[in-house]
């Protein structure tokens, strides 16, 4: 079987940088095994996969290891292969996802706008006992929690500055590793993101974890449209609103790679 692949960078305007993703239109779905080795065989932070169902799409992604239940920068680049690629010039998608509901995005020009739920954190009365052993690092100045740990520095270099121990990070008791702190030259916030049991050491940019970060940020701040860069070696720029229980998550994407798979 031929099967159409592309690898889009999320969240940035330029090849080489944001998130890489692949996305595999599909006719109907395969196996669940053979998504995930399709995965583990791209070996990038998430592969999109979906199909078309009434005007909208169903849509599932997988790391190398497991599938998610909720990734913006794989969603991000569906709507963009959707609407540069399949439907040229589509503005409006909805995504049916089978455990964070329907998923708009909008595309304004070569900017897209995810339209995500809301998850403010919560302060972690009992994190693990690993975490911070594993961050290394200055002491936080709060540890919160929500899917993930959010782990708050006072500086972007200390955020930057981190090289945490993979291997302890990967026997934490939640999901992932959020760090982040007050941005720099026009950001509010910087972030990073670590999920070593997923099949991901450091993500080079986590749309999801935004469903978090933006309400902790809004509130801290006093404003509801922010600003945010994660700080990986990729880096990426995300713009970011509050809007009710719903979070808005804006960037670009470029397409990298156009080709097909045998399986």
């Amino acid at each position: 079987m031929r099967l159409p692949i592309y690898q889009v960078d999320a969240f940035t305007d330029r090849v080489f940088a944001g998130n890489p993703a692949a996305v595999v239109p599909l006719e109907s779905w395969l196996p669940d095994a053979q998504l995930q080795a399709i995965a583990a065989e791209n070996n990038l932070a998430e592969t999109a996969f979906f199909i078309r169902s009434g005007e909208g799409y169903e849509l599932r992604w997988f790391t190398p290891a497991v599938e998610v239940e909720l990734c913006g920068h794989a969603t991000l680049a569906t709507a963009f292969v959707v609407s540069t690629i399949l439907e040229p010039g589509r503005a409006h998608m909805d995504f049916a996802t089978r455990q964070a509901g329907t998923l708009t995005v909008t595309r304004d020009g070569d900017r897209y706008t995810l339209d995500f739920p809301n998850r403010p954190p919560q302060p972690a009365e009992t994190p693990d006992p690993k975490l911070l052993a594993a961050l290394g690092g200055p002491a936080p100045v709060a540890i919160l929690s929500g899917r993930d740990y959010l782990v708050v520095y006072d500086s972007a270099d200390a955020v930057r500055a981190l090289a945490p121990d993979m291997a302890l990070l990967s026997k934490l008791d939640l999901w992932a590793v959020c760090v982040t702190a007050p941005g720099e030259d026009g950001v509010d916030f910087v972030s990073r993101l670590f999920a070593p049991a997923q099949g991901i050491p450091e993500d080079p940019v986590t749309g999801s974890t935004h469903c978090m970060l933006t309400p902790y940020w809004a509130e801290r701040l006093g404003k509801s449209v922010l600003t945010a860069r994660q700080v990986s070696a990729r880096g990426g720029d995300l713009l970011c609103e509050l809007a009710g229980d719903r979070v808005k998550i804006g960037g670009q994407a470029v397409l990298y790679l156009e080709g097909s798979i045998l399986v």
